[in-house]
């Protein structure tokens, strides 16, 4: 049987004639040969029917067929590492990952290393280390020949090459709380990112990653160059590592991706086909409980449609330094506990419609704007119980373009994620409280302090709710949520958000600006949305997310021209 269905693979992969169709086959023949009952055949008779004894039969032979076991879930690309599907364990916490060794800054999913979350694979492809395979042996997936490279006879010099294809796709019943007017609107788009990773020694690699999307659908909207990008380069840097004053450290110069800062404050830009990414330098220092990082980035300018023609966009800068510190491991209800403390400083510089505040009549108020956000962090587990809590306070200054008129900002920002694990339960049960709250300004007053929080850069996708249509701006969120893990690679969580704007005195905020009704809302509460995600790891290197919403809009909300909506998603993702 096993033969057989090895020599039907074969004949699928001529009949489709796509390379791409056979590698997908061939990494899922472990799991076809895994499933193939081996066939009995008939044991001889023991008397022929002569009466002459038969020739004793020999002993049938059994074939065992050992596929590799398939890594534990990781939520890719979700960052936040209170309630993840499994609670890792480990001498750093960790189950599984290819992540640099920074100590016990890898525990969780590894973020506190300041990298990004690291699983099977990492968010940042750069963040993985795969020099373990320059031993051979270690070698237990057919793609780990193009993960290490040895390019001399010391293998000092190795190629590590990543990629990542996404196919996305989305409905929406009434998009954007009904304003979009796109009813029914389906859209679909695909993505390739792929890189190479070349490291010259221990002290000094250089990484690079190409991207090309597209996307299509009907009644569909909001298609621009972040959607739809010819071949351009996503990421293009040098960085160079050594050992200075006890610590591991690094600087990082070059076009790159940076998840440094807390995933709900800021992240990739995922919800579309090409994350956001930087052009500047970084640099770090671990030592075995603390660690400092500083950047001074500006935005790549990806808005041009011709073939490798991103520049760089001195409009939008992002700069700032974190510090972590990891407390002593302790004990608590019986099971071990272990934290990490951030206090960070990330600077904003927007000009524009970037950096535009909505004025009277709904108007948007064009300007350069400034925002200086000081925060702290601290997340971990105590035993049965993990949480994640963060506060900012959001200063700087906007100037209108026409007059530089100067006011000054005072905003905040109160992040939580409380929950409980159930003990030694086989489904890895969590359930747990997330809060979040973005203060608020008054979008009549032309003077005075603006107390509206921006959050330009978003928040990871799915943070504050599936459907996206909230941002952290003006706006309060209480949202339930239990999570499942029933085989190991198959995890559910459903969510139930509610919304409530901050002030009444100014608009419900997009990702983009802000929302425009047809008559004025005068409400306080937004609406719910419950929602549910579907994530399934079939193999090592594809997965399935699905997600389901309901966004239940308020009466004061309709009467103003909103809208509620059904919104689902669905990803699959071929990565190594």
């Amino acid at each position: 049987m096993v033969g057989f269905q090895a020599s039907a693979v074969s004949r699928f992969c001529v009949l489709a004639s796509s390379s791409a169709a056979c590698l997908a086959v061939a990494l899922l023949r472990p799991a076809i040969a895994q499933t193939a009952a081996p066939v009995a055949q008939p044991a001889p008779s023991a008397v022929a029917t002569t009466g002459t004894p038969a020739t004793p039969a020999k002993a049938r032979e059994t074939i065992t067929v050992h596929a590799p076991p398939l890594p534990n879930i990781v939520l890719y690309p979700h960052a936040t590492p209170t309630g993840q599907p499994i609670r890792t364990t480990g001498a750093q916490g960790r189950t599984s990952g290819r992540q640099y060794d920074w100590g016990v800054f890898n525990r969780g999913n590894g973020e506190a290393a300041g990298f990004g979350p690291v699983g099977q694979y990492g968010v940042a492809p750069w963040a993985e280390d795969w020099s373990r395979l320059r031993d051979k042996s270690k070698r237990t997936d057919p793609l780990d020949v193009l993960k290490f490279i040895a390019l001399n006879e010391n293998k000092t010099i190795w190629l590590s090459f990543s990629g990542e294809t996404r196919l996305r796709n989305w409905f929406e019943s009434r998009p954007n709380l009904g304003t979009q007017h796109n009813n029914d609107s389906g859209r679909f788009g695909v993505r390739n990112l792929y890189g190479a990773d070349l490291h010259l020694g221990e002290h000094v690699r250089f990484f690079g990653q190409l991207i090309n999307a597209d996307a299509g659908g009907w009644n569909y909207y909001g298609y621009g160059s972040t959607f739809r990008k010819r071949l351009d380069v996503q990421q293009a840097f040098v960085e160079t590592r050594w050992n200075m004053l006890g610590a591991k450290s690094g600087f990082m110069f070059g076009r790159q991706q940076f998840v440094g800062a807390p995933s709900y404050m800021l992240y990739s830009r995922e919800t579309p086909n090409v994350p956001l990414s930087w052009n500047g330098f970084r640099g770090y220092m671990v030592w075995p409980r603390f660690r400092i990082d500083g950047w001074d980035f500006v935005q790549t300018n990806d808005s041009y449609t011709k073939m490798f023609h991103d520049t760089e966009n001195y409009n939008t800068r992002l700069y700032g330094f974190n510090m972590t510190w990891a407390p002593p491991d302790g004990h608590f209800m019986g099971d071990r506990s272990y934290s990490f403390l951030d206090a960070f400083y990330v600077g904003y510089k927007l000009s524009g419609s970037g950096g535009a505040i909505a004025g009277p009549n709904n108007t948007s108020n064009n300007g350069s704007n400034t925002r200086n956000n000081f925060g702290v962090r601290w997340h971990g587990l105590a035993g049965p119980f993990e949480f994640s809590l963060g506060g900012i306070w959001q200063g700087g200054v906007f100037r209108y373009a026409k007059t530089d008129q100067a006011r000054n900002v005072s905003g905040y920002a109160i992040n939580t994620l409380v929950g409980y694990r159930i003990p030694k339960d086989r489904f890895h049960t969590f359930m747990g409280v997330q809060t979040d709250v973005y203060s608020g300004g008054n979008k009549d007053k032309k003077n005075g302090t603006i107390g509206t929080y921006i959050s330009p850069f978003n928040p990871q996708t799915n943070y504050l709710d599936t459907t996206t249509y909230m941002t952290g701006s003006n706006l309060i969120s209480v949202a339930p949520l239990i999570r499942a893990t029933f085989f190991k690679s198959v995890s559910l969580q459903v969510k139930y958000p509610l919304f409530w704007r901050y002030s009444t005195q100014d608009p419900i905020y997009r990702s983009s600006g802000f929302y425009k009704f047809a008559h004025d809302f005068d409400g306080k509460f937004i609406g719910m949305a419950p929602q549910a995600s579907l994530a399934w790891q079939i193999t090592q290197h594809l997965s399935w997310t699905q997600y389901v919403s309901r966004f239940m809009t308020s009466n004061a909300l309709n009467k103003a021209g909103g809208s509620s909506a059904t919104y689902y998603q669905s990803n699959f993702v071929f990565r190594f």
